[in-house]
């Protein structure tokens, strides 16, 4: 019988352990669930709502997502409101306490960075406008290291056991982005000053950290279409102030920014905006390798 008890004792803490060991962390995008991964390791399991080669701004809120944020121990979203029009309905729907805005469950990272293009009024003749600014702060690699280090503190709040781990996982990271941030400087600065035409403003912070110079987008409005209107006026703009390159994101279509490249004489640059945007980029360290690589063309 005390054997069986002891027996009944160990199990029950291999379990425990086990169930302790793996936080379960559900994000709204592949790059902050690759981000969770570096640091988490075995430690945690992680899983992305949205898919790389989805529009960011409008992911397709799946009953599959409310089980999966109803399971999670931490729910970590970008923020900035670039999940304003999906996640808020599943989290409510999942009804977990723990991962509710606000709770030790829930992180948003938009408010470890200084966002940009915060509008000065809010009105919809502007378009589809975010209140907070600019979300798209990732795309700045020297953001990283902050986001990181903000999961990490997270992860060790929620599982202090592992929390030796994380922090180990984590300064082998930092290490090699540090290596990686040189590299991919280096390879930036000749850009400087380069003006090009991107649809979207997604890549704004990357712009600004190299000293690039989006002139104009396709969109005439955040968020709205492009109108042939619009296209020609941009045309007679970058007629004026010459321009590189036509710049878009997988999900955008390329209708528009090959029209105006080809009347330009300009080319056309898909670049990727996530993890698992594109085949070669299974990771945030291919995300950069990627986007530096494509956009230096």
């Amino acid at each position: 019988m005390v054997k069986f008890v002891i027996s009944a004792i160990l199990v029950w803490g291999a379990l425990a352990q086990s169930v302790w060991g793996n936080l379960q962390v559900v994000t709204s995008y592949p790059y902050i669930a690759d981000l969770a991964q570096q640091i988490g390791k075995d430690q945690i399991s992680v899983t992305a709502l949205g898919s790389g080669s989805w529009d960011p701004h409008f992911v397709p809120p799946k009953p599959s997502f409310i089980a999966k944020v109803r399971r999670a121990d931490l729910l970590i979203i970008n923020g900035a409101e670039n999940e304003i029009g999906w996640m808020p309905p599943i989290i409510k729907r999942a009804n977990n306490p723990q991962v509710q805005p606000g709770s030790r469950g829930f992180l948003d990272l938009s408010a470890v960075v200084e966002l940009i293009d915060v509008p000065n009024n809010l009105s919809r003749a502007n378009g589809d406008v975010h209140a907070a600014g600019n979300p798209h702060f990732y795309l700045d690699p020297h953001n990283i290291p902050t986001l990181v280090q903000t999961i990490t503190e997270r992860l060790c709040e929620l599982n202090r056991s592992a929390c030796p781990i994380y922090q180990k996982n984590q300064r082998v990271f930092q290490e090699t982005w540090s290596q990686r941030l040189e590299v991919w400087d280096a390879q930036m600065r000749p850009l400087k000053g380069r003006k090009v035409i991107q649809y979207h403003k997604n890549y704004d912070y990357f712009f600004k950290r190299y000293g690039i110079h989006s002139i104009n987008t396709l969109e005439p409005l955040p968020g709205i279409p492009p109108t042939t209107k619009h296209l020609v006026n941009l045309i007679e703009q970058a007629q004026q102030e010459p321009v590189h390159s036509v710049l878009l994101s997988v999900y955008q279509s390329k209708k528009a920014a090959n029209f105006v490249a080809q009347k330009l004489g300009t080319p056309t640059i898909v670049l990727p905006h996530d993890v698992n945007s594109l085949k070669e980029v299974p990771d945030i360290f291919s995300l950069f390798d990627t986007l530096v690589q494509r956009i230096s063309q």
